[in-house]
């Protein structure tokens, strides 16, 4: 195995390309068990045809737990949009077609959104009385059961070489509500600084699948409690703003 081309770092894991393989080696102190249900998630999201990269081999290198794909040919959504500023709506329209892909499917093993979701908001730095309001937002919200992929965002979609998209990293995948993944990648677009960008992916988002937009916002504040468990201090601040500050009932 040839691991002399990074093609990415992350907080807890180093991703390489291997020839025709993407092999992504996470850090000494990641638990097994994490490794070995991303891969779980992953092989169950191959299982409702989804364009995504197949996983062909889970195993250690240099002590360390890796989990080998196909690799994509191919550039992210994201690096488009910074080389082609000009076709910016153009790729904000085929992120929510996609989006809306994944949302059609089911898969019935993955984990529940809202056990992941409570659990999380427990695990935040909130003081009780706001956590137990967001326990009781969460417990009213209509309960689904379509795939999320739960960081849905340009550099997670890469365009191959033919055109076909592929959509990547599924560590976070559940099954639930659709809108509380939409106001994930809408925070996401804000962490980025994008804030015209997280607009118009609202907006658009809304109008393509006739989703009224004050329903996803009442996921917000939800759905930032529970990202400010990770990420660094200046993304749990920013989060946990949301939290005070918006307040949609």
């Amino acid at each position: 195995m040839k691991l002399d081309r990074v093609i990415a770092v992350r907080n807890n894991k180093t991703v390489y390309r291997d020839g025709d393989k993407c092999v992504k080696v996470f850090n000494d102190f990641y638990s097994k068990a994490e490794v070995l249900n991303e891969a779980l998630n992953q092989a169950r999201v191959e299982e409702t045809g989804l364009n995504i990269p197949k996983i062909t081999e889970i195993t250690m290198v240099d002590g360390k737990w890796a989990i080998i794909s196909e690799y994509i040919k191919g550039k992210t959504l994201a690096q488009l949009m910074a080389e082609n500023p000009s076709k910016k709506d153009d790729y904000l329209e085929l992120l929510v077609d996609l989006q809306m892909e994944v949302h059609s499917k089911r898969s019935p093993l993955l984990s529940k959104l809202k056990d992941k979701m409570n659990r999380k908001i427990g695990m935040s730095e909130l003081d009780a009385t706001t956590r137990y309001d967001l326990h009781t937002r969460l417990e009213g919200m209509p309960k689904h059961n379509k795939v999320c992929h739960g960081d849905f965002n340009p550099s997670n979609i890469i365009i191959a070489e033919d055109g076909t998209p592929y959509i990547l990293d599924w560590s976070h995948a559940t099954q639930g509500n659709a809108s509380a993944d939409v106001a994930r990648t809408y925070l996401l677009f804000w962490l980025e600084g994008d804030i015209d960008g997280a607009k118009k992916y609202l907006e658009l988002f809304c109008k393509k699948s006739n989703t009224a937009k004050q329903y996803v916002q009442k996921w917000m504040p939800i759905v930032a409690a529970s990202q400010s468990v990770k990420g660094n201090e200046k993304e749990r601040e920013f989060l946990l703003s949301w939290v005070d500050v918006v307040d949609y009932e």
